[in-house]
């Protein structure tokens, strides 16, 4: 009897711990809207396969938690911060969402998150590339996951400038992400003992960038460096190679180029390109097995962002699960107590401000000699500690960094 009664007890103990559980999560399901550019000049870093990444991430965690269902939304932003707002605006105000994901244009993710602050909901950054949406844009409702401006200009402008590329020409997206970007790479080059000769800002996106290329060429720079990201990458790269800028001896140096950017132009273009990356497909064990996974779904290898979005809503669920509860505060703070070792990242952690810090890499584009295969793109050079990558938080502008 006495055993009995024991067991009638730890049931409903147990019972009612998980009524509890499931009672927190509010209107018993968890929400996450995934807003990207779905059709325009970031498509392809994240775009539809971003949402498939997402999607790999549910399934791979059952379809709920602690017994609340996840439901997953979806829009294209359009590379507009008006309609990134307004989508956002909509989606935590009537439609419950709890996280919104994938932001990819640095003034897109700046507007939603303002809108995430004043409705206390979390956003989880992992396609835009300005470090300040964890600097001066930081808030105390988001998380940048994959990486930033900072380490890319201490990855690949530092790497050429230590190579003998000591004058500049830096070719900008005239927007948030490419002013950050400039900033970041400027600063670095100083540093090193460089100099930039000329700034030139083009609009975003741009079709046409012959006046900009000729501009560089009649720079004298020895280095034309391209402050863009997407399709306004591969256009400029491409404008360069038939106005022959490398050839007449001067350095073409992508600050942000992706994986895909990459297989589009082909390695006859790309070759020997360096660039700086939060993962890559071919690096470990890990990445691959994933990597042959979400090829399956898509056609595709990942880019860094893709398996950014997947580590990062595995790690939001997980953060769920252990708390019992979406309250905003509680699960940004258990995301923060728990390390992240994965397929994406080894003992990568989110600081205060946000910044989700792990290694970063420093790649260079392989030769047609050297590449086995279509996705066979990178040689990684070496690995940039988590510690040296990103800006040290002694020289943060963030309100949440106690300085």
């Amino acid at each position: 009897m006495k055993l009995m009664k024991k067991i009638l007890t730890t049931a409903i103990a147990s019972a009612m711990l998980a009524g509890s559980a499931q009672a927190a999560v509010s209107d018993n399901e968890i929400r996450i809207g995934y807003l990207a550019d779905m059709s325009g000049t970031y498509r392809d870093l994240a775009g539809p396969n971003g949402l498939t990444a997402l999607e790999m991430a549910v399934e791979d965690f059952g379809g709920q938690v602690n017994g609340a269902a996840i439901k997953v939304v979806s829009a294209d932003d359009r590379n507009s911060p008006d309609v990134a707002s307004s989508t956002v605006r909509q989606w935590v105000e009537s439609d419950g969402v709890d996280m919104v994901a994938g932001l990819v244009a640095s003034s897109v993710t700046i507007a939603a998150t303002r809108i995430l602050e004043q409705s206390d909901k979390l956003g989880i950054v992992s396609g835009s590339a300005a470090s300040s949406i964890t600097n001066e844009h930081c808030t105390p409702n988001h998380i940048h996951y994959v990486y930033d401006t900072y380490p890319l200009a201490n990855g690949t402008a530092q790497a050429v400038v230590q190579e003998g590329g000591d004058s500049w020409f830096i070719l900008t997206a005239d927007y948030a992400f490419g002013h950050a970007l400039e900033g970041d790479v400027e600063k670095v080059v100083t540093e090193n003992g460089g100099t930039v000769m000329q700034k030139v800002r083009h609009p975003f996106p741009t079709g046409d960038f012959s006046s900009f290329i000729l501009q560089a060429q009649s720079s004298g720079a020895k280095v034309v460096a391209l402050a863009n990201a997407g399709s306004d990458t591969t256009n400029a790269i491409t404008t360069a190679g038939e106005f022959g800028l490398t050839q007449s001896g001067q350095t073409l140096a992508a600050l942000l180029l992706f994986l895909t950017d990459v297989h589009a132009l082909g390695v006859d273009a790309a070759q020997g390109i360096q660039l700086t990356t939060g993962w890559y497909w071919n690096m470990d064990e890990d990445a691959r097995a994933w990597s042959d996974r979400f090829m399956e779904q898509t056609g595709v290898r990942p880019t860094m962002v893709h398996a950014g979005i997947y580590s990062s809503t595995m790690h939001y669920l997980n953060a769920v699960k252990e708390s019992g509860t979406d309250d905003t505060q509680t699960v940004r703070k258990q995301m923060m107590d728990t390390p992240i070792n994965d397929m994406f990242a080894k003992g990568g952690m989110i600081r205060e401000d946000g910044r989700m810090v792990h290694d970063m890499y420093l790649a260079q584009v392989k030769t047609p000699a050297e590449s086995t295969g279509e996705w066979d793109l990178y040689n990684i050079v070496r690995t940039i500690p988590a510690a040296e990558a990103y800006r040290p938080l002694s020289e943060s502008q963030c309100k949440l960094v106690n300085n």
